[in-house]
């Protein structure tokens, strides 16, 4: 009797390797049970060198690989197939790609409450103070709903979601800012960051704590990203073909281009982006390992040229090392720029590494870069409260100020994981969940930035 229960154990863990691979879109039916045939023919001959069933089935699972490693393999070998999943549309047993209709439908209807302020006069391109206000409130709940529809997310998900935008909703038209004040721009920015987080809730269908959903949520948003930055470059070429096309017959088609492909483009483009890269993770191999290890080396000569850079202005001027040079108004901005785009970088490389793998090169590498963003940072600071101390506080010093020192703290705890992990006395699921761990905080300063700070400055 016990025997018959391990096996009925046994066969329920096989079938839900099974429905986990026959989720990838790359392997199509024939293919899974092809691979269960390995899986069994492993297990068995686990089985007669004296492992349970249970073992067996774990270590028989191991030797099978990673799941990605599969489906890349599944992928060489029938490219034809997948060529036809990933432009055509074409899925393995001829079913439609798995979200699409949800994601032409979603899109749709973002494109279309878009132009709902147009309704009350509100034009894109006369009106941009609430456009910017309002882009992430009009457009990011079309994807989060996406995401949520594609997940079949469970009633308290979505209400987590959705109080989020509508309290962000009221917040943003309710405030009376002053028209050309600080408090406008940064309610706006920072009113999509903490959206954007909030759409990850979505994604990871509420399970929020879990280190491991909150890692995909940022390979999802780099990937995101790109994907959304190369619909844009086609947009683009496609609205100067328009304006071309027409203006050869003597017809100015600017306003249409400003007021209906510009704004419908970029709010459908959204929740395409978001399906696309659905889609991709089943079809074709993750773009971070190459992303990341082209720019991390140039992004570290960056940081270090600029480090060099800082101690040589100072020396020169018999100043503490940066308080010169970085603190010049633009250029903080800039450095502030680079500094999120080697902390995105860095998670995006985190998103994609094999956590059981040790440490290498790579990880030495990624040790330099994060310990010259540190000195950047703090050279940063130094110039900061240099133009604090003679200019006096304002809304964007100090909501930059902020953001320095989430990113100082977050820079000195990941390099010092880090340090720990290549000398081997720490995992890399601590470095993991340290950058994982601190989502949390980002999403609280943007959200003290967006509703505090414009009536602490009276909105101006």
């Amino acid at each position: 009797m016990a025997g018959q229960d391990r096996r009925t154990a046994l066969e329920e863990q096989i079938g839900q390797w099974r429905a986990f691979v026959a989720r990838r879109a790359a392997i199509a039916p024939r293919d899974v049970d092809e691979l269960e045939g390995h899986l069994r023919d492993q297990i068995e001959g686990l089985e007669a060198s004296g492992l349970s069933s249970d073992e067996a089935f774990l270590v028989a699972v191991r030797r099978m690989g990673r799941l990605d490693e599969v489906s890349r393999e599944f992928a060489r070998e029938h490219s034809d197939r997948l060529w036809k999943q990933l432009v055509v549309g074409e899925a393995p047993s001829g079913r439609r790609p798995d979200g699409l209709l949800p994601a032409i439908a979603l899109a749709g209807a973002a494109a279309i409450v878009i132009k709902i302020p147009a309704l009350f006069g509100l034009s894109f391109g006369s009106d941009a103070a609430f456009y910017a206000l309002n882009l992430a409130v009009l457009v990011l709940p079309f994807l989060a709903a996406f995401l949520l529809v594609r997940r079949h997310a469970a009633v308290g998900t979505i209400v987590a979601v959705a109080v989020p935008f509508l309290l962000a909703a009221v917040v943003v038209n309710a405030y009376p800012f002053a028209p050309d004040g600080s408090t406008i721009a940064l309610t706006a920015m920072h009113t999509a960051v903490a959206l954007w987080i909030v759409t990850g809730i979505a994604y990871a269908n509420g399970d929020w704590r879990s280190d491991r959903a909150r890692m995909d949520f940022i390979r999802f948003s780099g990937e995101w990203f790109i994907y959304l930055v190369l619909i844009g470059l086609g947009g683009g070429v496609l609205a100067a073909l328009t304006m071309g096309v027409f203006s050869a017959i003597g017809l100015d088609a600017a306003h249409f281009v400003q007021e209906w492909l510009v704004p419908c483009g970029l709010a459908g483009a959204v929740v395409i982006a978001g399906w696309l890269v659905e889609a991709k993770q089943n079809v074709i191999e993750n773009i971070a390992p190459v992303l990341t290890k082209l720019f991390t080396p140039l992004f570290t000569v960056l940081l270090l040229a600029l480090v060099v850079a800082g101690i040589v202005q100072g020396v020169s001027v018999g100043a503490a090392p940066g308080a010169e040079a970085f603190a010049q108004r633009d250029l903080l901005i800039i450095f502030d720029v680079v500094l999120l785009v080697v902390l995105g970088l860095l998670l995006y490389s985190y998103s994609a590494r094999d956590p059981e793998a040790p440490a290498g090169w790579f990880d030495r590498l990624q040790l330099l870069m994060l310990i010259a963003a540190l000195a950047v940072d703090v050279l940063v600071l130094i110039g900061m409260t240099s133009r604090i101390s003679e200019f006096g506080a304002s809304p964007n010093k100090l909501a930059s100020l902020g953001l320095n020192v989430i990113l100082l703290v977050n820079l000195a705890g990941a390099a010092w994981l880090q340090l720990r992990f290549v000398g081997g006395a720490a995992s890399f699921a601590r470095v993991e969940r340290w950058q994982t761990a601190y989502v949390p905080v980002y999403l609280g300063w943007a959200a003290i930035v967006a509703v505090v700070f414009p009536p602490v400055f009276g909105f101006a």
